[in-house]
């Protein structure tokens, strides 16, 4: 008999698989990384929202003037916010480890695991076997490699997602390099804060996967905001008397050096999967993306192995670690009567300033695929709402196919992007189309919602 009937790799998602209808199991629960709770709970979309948050009111309060509102010189106190983040979060962390511990049926492992045999895994000094096991080990930040990155004298000046907001102070100069979600975000945080900051993106285009119409204004938002500097590849880091010094290589192999207090390394996470020795027990990786390969149902190859969230997930992101946790938990459960996930429209939010948030296909990726497509866009500035906030500078885009009225994605830039995105997901998610979605229902009048009706209103559908 196996020492366990279930082994959940991973403290994030994973965890809230664990609930009172297992408690006649015998439950491992393992976990070698810093924090317990995971990346979104310590390091990842909590926090950074908590930071946002802060740095959207600075905002807010550098442009009240514009509306007759004078508010005086923003002042950010960064050690009582960054401890007010943490010392709420921290205990969550510290906490939820505690419950965990004293659950009588759950045995809970603090170290770095690997597989050793089929359903067998190594943790610490003790090995044991399961009988199911969930793969939920998460990502990590990608260091890129690159000469001086591992200069100690630079230890506490490099940092990745896991530490920047960790910061003893708030430096006075950051270079961030990445163009996605994370650089996207922080830039916003810092620059509210008065930070100087300076984006490094090898591409020509931030956030990739954003429509083009919404990456392009917000790019147009961003550098009037910060030093954003497109085309730069990562070639070198050295310590100076300020801080130290980045050096890049355009795509014309013209050199460039730029200098700060700080470096933020926002270039992509990397899948935990190869951390677990997992061909031992028979689970594929995907060898170009380094993901646990699953079919519909979180399956691995290996019977009576799941896996979810970043480890398998191209998305990376918790919504669809928390759709996927579910999906695993009933089919731990009710292994004769499967159910498979929903990836049909996983929505997107960053939230940066301004905001952004979009799910379904782009404008582009419609014109790739041969659909025939109309384009509903309003600013926000053309609804009542819009006029009370002076907004001059974002907008909502929808695409549905001409004829049938079906919804194929929506784009929005501005403020309460993801909450104004929220009933777009749920029209497509249910199969509401576009005519009824518009006409269907009472918009209130005046709210920003009205952005989302007109744009609705917009297409041409004939």
């Amino acid at each position: 008999m196996a020492d366990f009937d279930l082994c959940v790799i991973g403290s994030g998602a994973g965890n809230t698989i664990i609930t009172s209808r297992f408690a006649d199991w015998r439950v491992a629960l393992v976990d070698g990384q810093k924090w317990f709770g995971g990346t979104c709970l310590n390091a990842g979309c909590i926090p950074t929202k908590m930071f946002a948050y802060p740095a959207d009111i600075a905002e807010l309060a550098r442009h009240a003037a514009q509306l007759g509102v004078s508010t005086g010189p923003v002042v950010v106190g960064w050690d009582r916010l960054r401890d007010r983040i943490f010392g709420r979060i921290d205990p969550l962390a510290t906490n939820g480890e505690a419950y965990r511990r004293g659950q009588p049926n759950v045995a809970l492992f603090r170290q770095q695991a690997r597989f050793v045999a089929p359903r067998t895994l190594q943790v610490g000094g003790r090995r044991f076997t399961a009988d199911r096991f969930v793969i939920a080990a998460g990502s990590r930040p990608r260091i890129p490699e690159v000469p001086g990155i591992d200069d100690p004298a630079l230890v506490g000046r490099i940092h990745t997602s896991d530490t920047i907001m960790r910061l003893p102070a708030l430096p006075s100069s950051l270079i961030i390099v990445g163009g996605g979600s994370v650089a996207a975000e922080f830039a916003h945080i810092f620059a509210a804060f008065g930070t100087e900051v300076t984006v490094l993106h090898r591409g020509n285009r931030m956030l990739r996967g954003a429509d083009a119409a919404i990456a392009d204004r917000f790019a147009g938002l961003l550098s009037q905001r910060v030093a954003l500097r497109f085309g730069q590849h990562l070639a070198s880091i050295e310590g100076t008397d300020r801080g130290l010094e980045v050096g890049t290589v355009d795509d014309d192999g013209i050199e460039y050096f730029f200098g700060a207090e700080q470096l933020l390394l926002a270039t992509g996470r990397i899948p935990n999967a190869d951390t677990l020795d997992l061909h031992f027990t028979g689970v594929d990786v995907d060898a170009e993306s380094g993901r646990v390969v699953v079919d519909e149902y979180q399956r691995t190859t290996a019977e009576g192995i799941f896996a979810l969230g970043d480890v398998s997930s191209p998305w990376q992101l918790r919504h669809v670690a928390n759709h996927e946790a579910r999906v695993v938990q009933h089919n731990l459960l009710n292994p004769a009567a499967l159910i498979a996930s929903d990836h049909r429209w996983v929505p997107q939010a960053v939230f940066s300033g301004p905001q952004m948030a979009w799910v379904g296909l782009s404008e582009e990726e419609c014109a790739a695929q041969g659909l025939d497509v109309t384009i509903g866009v309003r600013d926000y500035g053309g609804v009542a709402y819009g006029w009370a906030m002076e907004d001059t500078e974002h907008f909502a885009k929808v695409i549905a196919e001409r004829g049938t009225a079906r919804l194929l994605g929506a784009h929005i830039i501005g403020p309460q992007a993801a909450t104004l995105l929220q009933p777009l997901i749920q029209a497509m998610s249910t199969g509401i189309d576009a005519r009824t979605m518009a006409r269907g229902q009472y918009w209130i009048h005046p709210s920003l919602p009205e952005v989302i009706e007109n744009a609705l209103l917009d297409l041409d559908l004939d």
